[in-house]
Formats: structure tokens, sequence, C-alpha cells
């Protein structure tokens, strides 16, 4: 039998994780699949008995949402309206079951195209923390992922927490995707859309398209030509191809070609805006 080791502390996970061939093990949902066999190869570091990994707090300029915080825990949480995104990405992660035992840290461990998770956090600006036996480093989500199943983690290290700055936590959010069918699906696409407004006028816009891409991608130049517009009807129709398409590199594969990936992406945030602007005039009726 492989070695499997269940620290209670950060520290002692560190010190094991700093010697050679430990595999990370949290929710397993995506981990068990990966192995293709029936048990896990190789000593596994499990990591849900650290009572200080789990949970959703503030920590001065951020909210800090600790590695083995699950998606039914976001589901729970009491958090602003711009995690409402994350909270509409936390119901569609596969069944109650999966939700109850993934982690939000090993959804972007995992570096899928189409990890439900990473759009939102990208479109809240999220930080990664990284831990090591003798530092703690922080990373920008989107430096983190670097390809499929690729991230910025080196030997020795593990995510210890996913920080929101407070400051990008405003406004309203909305989450998107498109797949086969309505559950239990891997995306064709996903958006995340968070505005925040001011006097009816966009006074922040962040934008963000999954499964297109080899990895998660911000759409810098949709979100600066919404900046500053009216908050009504009319801002769909500055949603544009030309300034979403250039900005997302798609990818053809079994469950959609480019193209098709391309048009669907431009629609479903024109789809997402247009809810936020409607809720908006709800909320100010």
């Amino acid at each position: 039998m492989s070695p499997y080791h269940r620290p209670t502390t950060l520290q002692e996970a560190l010190g094991l994780l700093a010697g050679p061939g430990l595999c990370i093990a949290a929710g397993c949902t995506d981990l068990f699949p990966a192995t293709g066999a029936r048990a896990l190869c190789g000593p596994v570091l499990d990591i849900t008995a650290i009572a200080a990994l789990r949970g959703i707090a503030p920590e001065g300029d951020y909210i800090r949402l600790g590695a083995t915080t699950t998606w039914a825990d976001i589901l729970r949480a009491d958090l602003p309206a711009g995690f409402d995104m994350l909270r509409d990405a936390a119901r569609e992660v596969g069944s109650v079951q999966i939700q109850t035992s993934g982690t939000l840290a090993g959804n972007i461990c995992n570096a899928s195209p189409a990890a439900d998770g990473v759009p939102c956090l990208l479109a809240l600006d999220a930080e990664v923390e990284i831990a090591s036996l003798g530092a703690t480093r922080q990373v920008h989500l989107g430096d983190f992922i670097t390809g499929v199943r690729q991230t910025a983690l080196r030997p020795g290290e593990m995510v210890t927490a996913i920080l929101i700055p407070k400051a990008k936590t405003g406004g309203r959010s909305r989450f998107i995707k498109l797949g086969a069918r309505t559950y239990l699906v891997i995306s064709i696409a996903m958006v995340a859309a968070r505005l925040e407004v001011e006097n009816g006028h966009v006074s922040a816009a962040a934008l963000a398209v999954g499964a297109c891409s080899a990895v998660a991608r911000r759409l810098p130049r949709q979100e600066a030509a919404l900046i500053g517009t009216r908050a009504d009807a009319g801002l769909v129709g500055r949603i544009e191809p030309t300034l979403i398409v250039p900005d997302l590199a798609p990818i053809d594969d079994i469950r959609a070609e480019a193209t098709y990936r391309s048009g669907a992406a431009v629609e479903l945030i024109r789809r997402a805006v247009d809810d936020l602007v409607a809720g908006v005039g709800k909320v100010a009726a």
C-alpha cells in the first residue's frame, strides 16, 4: 500500500511536501478520475484535516477563501453581490455530492480549460496564496494557470487560499454556461460578468470567458468599451465580437469548433450583461 498522510497542521503538511513525489488530495473529484485506476498511485498527502485551510473570512483588504473550502460552503456563505456569479457556478458544478466534496482550490489547481470557478474568480481579480516550508507568495490567478493542466506551482508548494480584493466585490454579477445539457456537463463555453453602476452609468466592468481557450481569459477591450456608458437596454449593443474574439484564441475539440465557441462566447456575454442591466433597473425601480 502506498504511504498515506493526513496531517492536522499546515506546517506538518508543508514539511511532508518538501519531500519528493507526494500527491495532494482534497475533494478528489478530479484526482480519482485522472488516475484511470481503482486507487491513487504513489504517496498521498490528504489536506482535509487541516482546519486552517477551510472557511471564508475577511482578512485585511481581502476576503479569504481557504484552500479546502467547498462549493457547498460557497453556497451557504454570506457574501457580497459581486460573488453571485461564483454562487451560480457552485450550483452547476456537478451533482450535490461533487459540490459537497469538491474544493475551490482543487478547481484551479486542476487547471482544466472548463473549470467553472476560474472565469468567476478572474472577474473578481482573485489572487492565489501559495505556501512552501520556508515562504509564502501571492500570484494573480491569471498568472497561476499557465496552460492546460499546468500551474505556476513549484516543487514543495501548495495553494493555501484564494484571496479576493474587497474592492472588487461590488456591483452585481452573473455566470452562464453552455453545454450539451443543463446539468452534469462539461461546458462548451461559459462566461462570468460583473458590473458596477453609479448614477446610471457603468463605473466598472469585469468580463471573463472559460472553456473557449486553453486558459480562461478576461476581456479587457470589451470591459473598457462598457465603462462610462449608460446602464440601460442599449448597453448590450456595445458588446462587439471584434472586442471579444481577439482576446480568446478559441480551441477546437470534440465538444465544439473554435468558430462556434467564438460566437457562443459573444452571445453569452450579451445575455449576462442584459441580465445585469435588467437587474439594475429593478433595483432602481
